[in-house]
């Protein structure tokens, strides 16, 4: 069976709100060390980027000195000239980007090797541990998706920054070299933008960690929900999935809000740094004319800015506002504790079993029974029930009445109906016509804890969970204590299969258990099920014999009443009366009865038997 999500009362509560210090610490030892290793790189990659400063001081100062000195003077050739050098230094970017990306090679491809050993030996070292939780289910993600972004995010902050410190650095010396009251006007509003935009990287990172795990938390409990719908709706636990699912979004939409608020606050900054200071140049003209600052020495300031420095803070804003905090979240992850160690400090475990308790009141939830009269355990009034309008019914006018304590087997051929009519019983269908009652009262439109606290239904394909074997048959009855558990496993004979894994708190793991497995523990659980009527849908289709009578017995050795769905002749054989839809008429008895009064069941009975079989 497979745990249905958390409701809000068995959340882990929440980790404490990261404002990105602790990732910064976690990672900051290793990026060293990595960088450390590679001074050849970084040395080589400086030499390319001095080029890239060379080249945004020659456009700017070339621009005003062809204006001052050639066309202003009336001096066209020499103006030429000097615009002939802003253009060689404009054409020189080609191989200057050539060659810094040939460097960038040497620290991006072997970060992705060193984060893709970090991801298979932490999840290796996980699994060799072994014992619940031991399956790390965001590897793949890790050496896929998580590499890659850390990767391509590890580039573009080496290009943009790199870009941004040498391409400002020559910028500013061009300002500094035409006149100094250029950066006077210039450094205020640019360096204002840049604070407030540096401001946000802490506090932007940890919004992007709560928003990227309120996703992680409500995309892990849809997921979980899909898979366990059936028990959703067996169990009753619905509606708490469904709180728990109506916070998580509510979660994940203030996260996102959160982020929004802060990515408006960055866009502001954005503004400052890339409009302010051409706004300021532009107001201050008459001002630095009169300081004496040359047409020319103002056109190249316009020039540095409009073509060098500008872009470059523009480039390096987007790059760490998006980038910079990917790159810090994913490298925690990949970097961080291992996941069994998160489990530690959160103190829980992320394949904990969640137990809903059923319902205040629910052991009083079966009506007294009149004088002289009890109440049946299960009684269905004229029901019917057909998959669309014009169908033909698959249940028509089905009167029952089944006795508390009975023992009542079903069969027919297959696809009479038997599963839906367990359905009907459950509450989990509700009939075209009729009503369907347990311990008295109406099913149809019950709340699905009170479902809960009626019966239980084990289907066919049994779930079993992550977890101890504990957890997997308590999972119905919370308060259960060590003796309930081992009365259980005695009782269906569960002793050799519990010491196989351990014990009571030997760990469970779905896909290594067979069907007969994950069946016998299913039936486990149910026979601790505190209600009153136990409905088994072939739930021992993958049980040999031997076994499937051992189990119905002690089934129906539990107080209550046990409505079987058969898979074998032996289970009507043992009931105290046998259900037989034939898809016209439906007939209730005895099984010697029946031999006499169905010929369906007589043909049954035959085919279970593999000859024909004798009249009584």
């Amino acid at each position: 069976m497979t745990p249905p999500p958390p409701s809000t009362g068995d959340r882990p509560a929440p980790a404490p709100a990261d404002d990105g210090s602790g990732s910064l610490r976690r990672i900051a030892p290793p990026a060293r060390r990595f960088l450390a290793r590679r001074r050849g790189v970084l040395a080589r990659l400086a030499l390319w980027s001095l080029a890239e400063s060379v080249q945004a001081f020659l456009v700017g100062f070339a621009v005003a000195h062809a204006v001052d000195e050639g066309f202003l003077a009336g001096d066209t050739r020499r103006g030429l000239l000097w615009l002939a050098v802003a253009l060689a230094a404009v054409l020189s970017g080609a191989p200057v980007v050539r060659g810094v990306f040939a460097q960038l090679a040497g620290l991006t491809e072997p970060l992705r090797d060193a984060l893709v050993r970090r991801a298979v030996d932490r999840s290796m070292a996980l699994a060799a541990r072994g014992g619940p939780g031991a399956t790390d289910r965001a590897a793949v993600s890790r050496l896929t998706n998580q590499v890659e972004i850390a990767r391509d995010s590890f580039a573009g902050l080496v290009l943009t920054l790199r870009s941004f410190v040498f391409t400002a650095a020559g910028a500013l010396i061009g300002l500094l070299s035409l006149d100094p009251a250029l950066l006077l006007v210039v450094l205020p509003p640019l360096a204002a933008g840049l604070g407030l935009f540096l401001a946000t990287l802490r506090p932007m990172a940890a919004a992007q960690r709560r928003a990227l795990a309120a996703d992680e938390a409500l995309g892990d409990h849809a997921t979980r929900s899909r898979a366990a719908l059936r028990d959703l709706t067996a169990c009753g636990t619905g509606p708490e999935a469904e709180r728990g699912g109506a916070e998580l979004v509510a979660e994940a939409a203030a996260t996102a809000r959160a982020l929004a608020r802060w990515a408006a606050v960055r866009t502001t900054a954005l503004g400052v740094a890339g409009n302010l200071p051409v706004l300021a140049l532009l107001v201050a003209v008459p001002w630095l004319r009169g300081r004496g600052v040359t047409a020319g020495a103002l056109l190249g300031a316009f020039t540095y800015l409009v073509q060098s420095l500008l872009p470059a803070l523009h480039t390096l804003m987007t790059a760490l506002g998006a980038a910079g905090a990917r790159l810090l979240v994913v490298l925690d992850r990949i970097l961080g504790p291992a996941p069994s160690e998160e489990v530690k400090a959160a103190g829980s475990t992320r394949d904990a079993t969640v137990t809903v308790p059923l319902a205040a009141g629910a052991a009083a939830v079966t009506r007294a029974p009149a004088p002289g009269r009890p109440v049946p355990a299960v009684e269905l009034r004229s029901v019917t029930l057909s998959y669309g309008a014009r169908a033909e019914p698959v249940l028509d006018s089905l009167d029952l009445r089944v006795a508390p304590g009975e023992h009542l087997a079903v069969v027919g051929p297959s696809g009479i109906g038997k599963s839906t009519l367990t359905r009907l019983v459950a509450g989990t269908l509700a009939p075209s016509r009729g009503e369907v009652r347990v311990a008295g009262r109406a099913v149809t439109g019950r709340a699905l804890t009170e479902l809960a606290a009626l019966r239980t239904l084990v289907p066919q394909e049994a779930y079993v969970f992550t977890g101890t074997v504990a957890d997997n048959l308590a999972y119905l009855r919370p308060d259960a204590d060590r003796a309930d558990l081992d009365t259980a496993v005695a009782a269906l004979g569960l002793r050799p299969l519990v010491e196989r894994l351990g014990g009571l708190d030997g760990a469970v793991r779905p896909a290594e258990l067979t069907p007969a497995e994950s069946q016998f523990l299913a039936l486990a659980r149910a026979h601790l099920s505190p209600a009153p009527l136990l409905l088994l849908d072939e739930a021992t289709c993958h049980l040999d014999p031997a076994a499937e009578a051992r189990a119905e017995e002690a089934l129906a050795r539990r107080p209550g009443t046990l409505v079987v769905v058969a898979h074998r002749l032996s289970s009507a054989v043992r009931a105290d009366r046998v259900l037989v839809l034939d898809g016209v008429t439906a007939v209730c008895a005895t099984h010697e009865e029946l031999l006499d009064r169905s010929p369906l069941y007589r043909d049954l009975t035959g085919h279970w038997q593999g000859e024909p079989p004798r009249r009584p």
